[in-house]
């Protein structure tokens, strides 16, 4: 079902953008409604100006989130910007300068906005565009880009009216919530948060958006639920997904069929997934000759540094094969970008600010490595 596919990948789907588009999903949407709403939980906006699909993760974690944004100061920014597009109509211009005054005047704490400061800047500039790119504003003239440069720059824009659109309704007074995790369990307000229906949603979204979901433990809730419901979680994932639900005794992951278009998957066709497959196939190399130890739960503890030699050893043996960018790269930001890589897709955890790494059973599920021959054809010395 490649519309379900969209709904599940983008934000949501403007009707001015694409008519055709949006039309052809609109009416495709009763044959996976009951998947949505009964299984995932999940609420469907469909209005005269979009529709969307409001996604919420069963378990927040660390690579959710606007990826181009750096920080908190960006999403602080992007509330403003949300209250000052409350005032604009549909199709109301206004300039830039508008939009920094309010959010220079708005902004809340000690520590105040100055957009003589680069940072604060480009910080701002990030907003405007994950704002245009999601279809909130139109840039009817100039280049936001610019204000990079100087703060004097200007920049015509347009309300689009989608704005008010973009925060979903919540359960309880958002103003009492003091972190993101009373967010997450104000979605299950006056709910047993282990029972019925709130346990089926939970368990449905953390295999449709994350990774992989790992056990916690002989009682833990959402593993059990999977493994007594795996008949029923494999047919609507079959069904819905064309995607088949492996589950281990301590790991359960989605693999989809490789005609699926989703974007952020692993593997993918990109370098650093390359990479990460390497580093797992010498992850199991070491299990198998007893170099590293894997406990009953499978995962695998090691230190920051033994898996920057791991990382280190996969680049000795296989950076002929990668693309300039990697071999080219300088080994310690190869091994920062590596383990977020790895981290991002639930591969390994970390623990005590980078002193101990924990192995989780995904790097043993899926490795890979270049051919010899390509590794030698790429050093120059094939064989003849």
């Amino acid at each position: 079902m490649k519309e379900l596919d969209v709904l599940l990948e983008e934000f949501w789907i403007p009707k001015e953008k694409d008519k055709d588009r949006y039309y052809r999903i609109k009416d495709a949407i009763p044959a996976f409604r009951s998947f949505l709403e009964e299984k995932l939980g999940y609420k469907l906006i469909v209005n005269p100006y979009l529709i969307k699909l409001e996604k919420l993760p069963g378990k927040a974690e660390s690579w959710m989130g606007i990826q181009d944004f750096d920080g908190k100061l960006e999403y602080a920014m992007l509330c403003l910007l949300l209250a000052f597009l409350e005032g604009k109509g549909t199709g109301e211009q206004f300039v830039l300068s508008e939009v920094t005054e309010f959010v220079q005047a708005s902004f809340p704490g000690e520590e105040k906005l100055d957009w003589t400061l680069f940072q604060h800047r480009k910080a701002m500039v990030k907003v405007l565009r994950f704002a245009a790119e999601v279809g909130m504003v139109q840039a009817d003239d100039g280049e936001e880009s610019k204000f990079m440069e100087t703060a004097e720059t200007e920049v015509l824009y347009e309300s689009t009216g989608l704005s008010r659109y973009f925060v979903r309704n919540f359960t309880g007074n958002i103003m009492n919530y003091t972190s993101w995790k009373d967010m997450e369990a104000g979605e299950w307000l006056d709910l047993d948060r282990d029972r019925g229906r709130v346990r089926r949603n939970r368990v449905y979204r953390r295999l449709v958006m994350s990774p992989a979901v790992y056990s916690e433990g002989p009682e833990d809730p959402d593993y059990l639920y999977i493994r007594n419901q795996r008949g029923l979680l494999q047919k609507d994932m079959e069904e819905y997904l064309d995607s088949a639900l492996h589950v281990h005794k301590n790991g359960a992951f989605l693999v989809l069929d490789p005609s699926r278009n989703f974007k952020d998957v692993f593997p993918a066709q990109k370098s650093l997934s390359d990479i990460a497959l390497q580093v797992n196939t010498l992850i199991t190399e070491r299990v198998k000759n007893g170099k590293l130890i894997r406990r009953a739960d499978d995962i695998i503890v090691t230190s920051g540094v033994g898996l920057e030699r791991l990382i280190e050893e996969v680049r000795v043996r296989q950076h002929p094969g990668w693309s300039k960018e990697y071999r080219e790269m300088p080994p310690p930001r190869l091994y920062r970008e590596i383990i977020s890589y790895m981290k991002d897709f639930s591969m390994i955890e970390i623990r005590e600010e980078g002193k101990e790494i924990r192995i989780l059973p995904l790097c043993g599920k899926i490795v890979g490595s270049y051919p010899k021959r390509f590794i030698m054809e790429q050093t120059g010395r094939t064989k003849k």
